[in-house]
Order: structure tokens, then C-alpha cells, then sequence
């Protein structure tokens, strides 16, 4: 396992806000200025929230206009909060909500990097998820699917294979799944019948 695992706020902040191939809009970005800390302001206006913005040096722009329906729609679906200070200041921070759609969102839009060159290894993904309590059935077809989706060769039942680096991505998955404890990924650098999967991957 990596010994640098990265946390959620890394991870969206890496495949989100720093990411101009991912669709975006000035909800998403507030709410990604938001999982880094409260805005600390004391002007809870367009205005104030743009200047508290500011400090991203890859700040994504977007008008006023869009700051302040962004800031009010979030506000209407309680993704966040606006907690007043006793020293006249204003914090804007995520709720408990919020921080489950920022999660949502990156999951949704979840890819693994695929270098231009191969680095020669592959990654086993094994899990052996229990079968009861029934929340781990539901947990197991999840995280299935997800791998599915991210392009995983099949090996076994439970033993998926991929020729890029994935382990922060995957361990993202079985976080939300909340089954981290029953996964392992290995690195490897020679598979008995690799030539088939090599094709899989067109390597």
C-alpha cells in the first residue's frame, strides 16, 4: 500500500480543481475552495467570497454574477453554512452534506491516468469482501461495478488486474464503500499469461 495515501480533500483537489478536463461549474469550484477550509470573510457577498477565492492559484473564472447564484444555490441546498464569528467575521464552511456530494461528485467522475508510456508493472486488485451483513453484498456489486467502469481486466472472481498506477483511486472506492480492510493491491512485474491482457489493454 502507498505511504502516501492521499486524503479526499488531495484527491479532488488533483482531479477537480486543478483539472480543466473535467466539467465544471462555480458550485463545484466553491465547493472544492470549501473542502480546503472555511472562508473566513467579513462580507458574505459575491464580492467577499471572490477576494476569499482568490488565494487558488489556478482559480477558475467565473463572474460575479455566477459567484452569487453558485453561493445562493448551495446555500438554498444546505451544502453549506454560514456561521457568524463574534469578531464580525463571517465563516462559510461545508456541511456534513456538502462534503458527501464533494465525494459523490468525484466518484462520479472517477478515472484512472494513463500514462503515454507503460512503466512495465501490473496492478492486482484482490478483495474478499463477507457476505453478510447483506450491506457488504451491496458494497461488493458497487465496488465491482466501479472497477468495471475503470477498466479492470477480470482474472478471477475477485482478482481484477491493471497495467496503471490506481492504488489512491481504489482505496477512494473501498473508503466509500467502507470495506478498505478487505482489499489489497499488489505490483507486480511478470504474469504468467500476460499476453492476453497485454491485448486487453492494447499494450
Amino acid at each position: 500500500m502507498s505511504k502516501n495515501k492521499l486524503s479526499v480533500k488531495d484527491l479532488f483537489e488533483e482531479k477537480f480543481l486543478y483539472n480543466d478536463s473535467l466539467p465544471a461549474t462555480a458550485g463545484k469550484f466553491l465547493l472544492a475552495t470549501l473542502l480546503a477550509g472555511p472562508l473566513l470573510m467579513t462580507d458574505a457577498t459575491a464580492p467577499g467570497i471572490i477576494s476569499a477565492v482568490k488565494s487558488f492559484e489556478k482559480q477558475r473564472k467565473y463572474s460575479p454574477k455566477q459567484i452569487k447564484i453558485a453561493y445562493n444555490n448551495l446555500k438554498q441546498r444546505k451544502l453549506i453554512e454560514i456561521i457568524h464569528e463574534k469578531n464580525s467575521k463571517i465563516r462559510v464552511q461545508l456541511t456534513n452534506k456538502g462534503q458527501k456530494r464533494i465525494k459523490d461528485f468525484y466518484f462520479e467522475n472517477l478515472r484512472l491516468f494513463k500514462p503515454k508510456k507503460w512503466d512495465g508493472k501490473w496492478r492486482v486488485l484482490i478483495f474478499d469482501i463477507p457476505t453478510k451483513p447483506q450491506l457488504y453484498n451491496q458494497a461488493r456489486n458497487a465496488l465491482r461495478n466501479k472497477i468495471k467502469d475503470l477498466g479492470f481486466y477480470q482474472m478471477q472472481k475477485s482478482v481484477w488486474i491493471c497495467p496503471y498506477e490506481c492504488e489512491d483511486e481504489i482505496l477512494f472506492v473501498a473508503e466509500i464503500f467502507q470495506v478498505q480492510k478487505h482489499i489489497e493491491i499488489l505490483t507486480v512485474e511478470k504474469l504468467l499469461h500476460e499476453e492476453k491482457i497485454k491485448k486487453y489493454f492494447g499494450l
